[in-house]
């Protein structure tokens, strides 16, 4: 194997350990806005897709909270 591909394989894949060390924040509501968005969920019109989505969102917060907490 020549020497450039493996210099450019060994360059990416310092930089995936430095992305990978990049977690976003997560977005603290209020008591007031969760209350708020727990009524409009309670709300929707049954077969909305909504709360699916709202759920994925959930875990995602959740895995980023994951995230956070190991560093």
């Amino acid at each position: 194997m020549p020497l450039s591909p493996l210099i450019a394989v060994l360059s990416l894949a310092a930089c995936a350990t430095v992305v990978s060390d990049a977690v976003p924040p997560v977005k603290e509501y209020s008591p007031e806005v969760q209350a708020q968005a727990a009524d409009e969920l309670e709300a929707l019109p049954e077969g909305s897709v909504l709360p699916d989505l709202i759920a994925d969102y959930a875990v995602l917060r959740a895995q980023i909270r994951a995230l956070k907490g190991a560093h």
